[in-house]
């Protein structure tokens, strides 16, 4: 990490992954760290899920700290103050509750993954989850804290010339690529020229990627051959001053029912088999780029060459997530 780096790019507006929806079960209290601050989830005993920030409005404990869940409110583990989904006291023993709230944050959850909103200055959502998330919640998930900004991560896809150069593949364009907003979206074709069963597996298909902000980067790997649909997740969420927690996750669905007979309860065990296989591909390429972010330095006016022109169209679209159009 270089500390002339820390400051290139303030924590981008967005919607981040904290966790997935089976870490979160109905009652339980988990706290995740969002743009260097702690944020508590919790689940109510109806299902519903929540996001908080952590300090107590009575006397400041951090609520995801020995905190709570009755029915659908959350207690203070400090004095057992009881707050409603709304945020509002709603209890306190021997007294009646203050007129005080627990700050709430924005949350989706959406095909197993828990999002939850940061915005500068605590802005409101400027947009929502694209519906394209896939139809198939994540069954093979990877997580691990890099020293790199989501920029970065999200910025690598179209960083064409390093899937040669580090990766020994290649990505090419078989569509223009498509703005709408926070949604940039790609359509690819990727070669794996180092890996010769990789290649034949998807040789002749292409692939869709959807960049949600910086948060969400959603690959769509079509296998007709096979009658198969993967979906692969990078979900980088800035949790400290230029640190990132990155999760990876895929999953796998049957688009041919004939390639794949009976019953469902069949069909489950092998789609899940393959999306590990997918999620386990995939690290093996991020495994590779972990140790360039851990030590690269930002460049925010890069010497580009040719061949790099996605590379500026990206960070044109990226400044929209910054409170200065930086990027």
């Amino acid at each position: 990490m270089n500390s002339a780096a820390d400051t290139a790019l303030p924590y981008p507006s967005g919607w981040f992954c904290l966790a997935p929806s089976h870490e979160l079960a109905a009652g339980a209290v988990l706290t995740r760290r969002l743009a260097g601050e702690d944020v508590v989830l919790y689940r109510t005993r109806p299902g519903a899920a929540h996001a908080v920030r952590p300090y107590c409005p009575h006397l400041g404990a951090h609520v995801g700290v020995g905190g709570t869940v009755e029915g659908e409110n959350l207690l203070c583990p400090f004095h057992r103050f009881a707050f409603a989904p709304d945020g509002t006291c709603v209890s306190a023993p021997g007294s009646l509750p203050p007129r005080a709230r627990l700050a709430h944050l924005p949350v989706r959850e959406r095909n197993g993954m828990l999002f939850v909103w940061y915005g500068h200055g605590g802005a409101a959502p400027g947009w929502e989850l694209p519906d394209e998330l896939g139809t198939a919640a994540p069954t093979s998930w990877w997580t691990r804290d890099v020293a790199t900004h989501p920029q970065e991560v999200i910025e690598n896809i179209v960083d064409y010339r390093h899937l040669a150069a580090l990766h020994g593949a290649s990505a090419q364009e078989v569509a223009p690529p498509e703005i709408q907003g926070p949604f940039l979206r790609l359509h690819l074709r990727f070669g794996v020229e180092r890996h010769r069963r990789a290649e034949r597996l998807f040789d002749g298909t292409q692939q869709e990627v959807l960049m949600g902000g910086l948060g969400i980067l959603l690959t769509r790997l079509p296998l007709p051959r096979f009658g198969l649909l993967f979906h692969l997740w990078s979900l980088p969420t800035p949790i400290g001053p230029w640190e990132s927690r990155l999760r990876c996750a895929a999953s796998c669905t049957v688009t041919d029912r004939r390639r794949f007979p009976g019953p469902g309860l069949l069909r489950s065990p092998l789609t899940g088999i393959a999306a590990h296989a997918m999620r386990r591909a995939a690290v093996e390429l991020l495994e590779q780029d972990i140790p360039i972010w851990n030590h690269k330095r930002y460049q925010p006016h890069p010497r580009l060459a040719r061949g790099d022109e996605m590379i500026s169209r990206f960070r044109r679209w990226a400044r929209q997530f910054y409170p200065d159009g930086l990027s």
